[in-house]
């Protein structure tokens, strides 16, 4: 019987198969207090929107902008290893020794490691999602624009993609859009105009594993949270770059809504370069043509030239070469319900709530934003 030591086996059990640890209970517990925790928007605007997250975003972006490769792949892939072995070795250990309970303690080290990721991603920048929205930020016309009022938009936009157009197509390479001095310029203007908080780093636009997938669902780009990272559509045309790559940075920039976002993106493009003007000018018909009905969009549609005519069609070309209904469809429903459970009540409606702020707000010159306690007259153009 020598070598037998009955107490270290058991010792070595209980470790395996013993009740969850103190430290992964108190993290799920985080994780349910920052979640349902009724945090006032005014005080994480003040002490993380303005406050810690500015500094933490430029030191992790202006650290990924100098990788090559997206920060989210690393990460994907590491997880995704690390979730197979570990779930082969619980049941495997299941399997031999004929009980669940290893299972068990892996899954409530998954759940675990779930309420530290969601911390983090509230750290590195979910708590964006709960600062103060930018209606509670501008002066607000209070009434409400009217269907004319859309249209009478859509009919400015198209005005100035007509105008822009052979500036915008003929004009000097754009180039990296993280380097491009007038979109820097004018994304940190905007951000001046709308925050006391200091200017974000724009983010260089990154291909990614996830690039098949933003093909088939139809999406443009998104941010890593977790990086600081922007991740763009590889076949996103040339003159739609520009915006995409603002929006995004609004969302860098702890604009996490994505009406908030697209208002930083539009107020962007409109006052820099040419292509970014005309990109800016183009997203704006794009989202006013599938808020109107058919009428008022085919009277839209009546005052393109040909140029941005075929811009559309060519964008229309390219969503539709690659994407998977089915897909795109699931795709959109899981963001709903992701917008919805980070307290945008609107999901992804909310796309289209950015109409009604431009409409709505109090413009100076240029197309700068009046905040809250400015000047009482509006002047819609600049």
């Amino acid at each position: 019987m020598a070598g037998y030591n009955p107490p270290q086996v058991e010792t070595r059990r209980r470790r395996w198969v013993g009740p969850v640890s103190i430290a992964e209970l108190a993290a799920c517990i985080g994780a349910l207090v920052c979640a349902f925790a009724p945090l006032p928007s005014a005080i994480l605007e003040q002490h993380y929107s303005i406050g810690f997250y500015p500094q933490l975003q430029h030191s992790i972006t202006a650290l990924s902008n100098q990788l090559p490769f997206a920060i989210l792949d690393v990460l994907l892939v590491g997880l995704t290893v690390a979730t197979i072995v570990t779930l082969t070795q619980a049941i495997r250990d299941a399997w031999h020794t004929r009980t669940a309970a290893r299972i068990l303690r892996t899954l409530a080290h998954f759940a675990a490691m779930g309420a530290v990721l969601y911390i983090l991603f509230l750290l590195l920048w979910g708590f964006n999602y709960r600062r103060l929205p930018m209606p509670a930020r501008l002066a607000l016309d209070r009434v409400a624009p009217s269907t004319e009022d859309v249209v009478q938009l859509g009919l400015k936009a198209i005005d100035e993609m007509n105008r822009l157009y052979a500036a915008a197509h003929t004009g000097p390479p754009f180039g990296p859009e993280w380097r491009n001095t007038d979109l820097r310029a004018a994304f940190a203007e905007v951000q001046r105009a709308l925050s006391d908080a200091p200017p974000a780093e724009p983010g260089r636009l990154k291909r990614s594993l996830l690039g098949p997938y933003f093909r088939w669902a139809g999406v443009d780009g998104m941010v890593n949270p977790f990086g600081l990272e922007v991740l763009v559509n590889p076949d996103l045309l040339p003159f739609e770059r520009p915006f995409v790559a603002a929006h995004e940075w609004g969302h860098l920039a702890g604009y996490a809504t994505e009406a908030d976002a697209n208002f930083v993106g539009w107020l962007t493009c409109v006052r820099a370069s040419p292509a970014a003007q005309y990109s800016g000018w183009f997203y704006l018909y794009w989202q006013i043509g599938g808020e109107v009905n058919a009428r008022d969009r085919e009277r839209l549609d009546a005052a393109l030239e040909r140029g941005p005519r075929e811009d559309i069609n060519a964008v229309i070309a390219r969503l539709r070469r690659n994407e998977i209904p089915a897909l795109q469809r699931a795709s959109w429903k899981i963001y709903d319900q992701y917008l919805k459970a980070n307290r945008v009540e609107a999901g992804v409606r909310s796309y289209g709530e950015v109409v009604n702020l431009i409409l709505r707000a109090r413009f100076e010159e240029g197309w700068t934003p009046v905040r809250r306690g400015g000047p009482p007259s509006p002047s819609r153009e600049p």
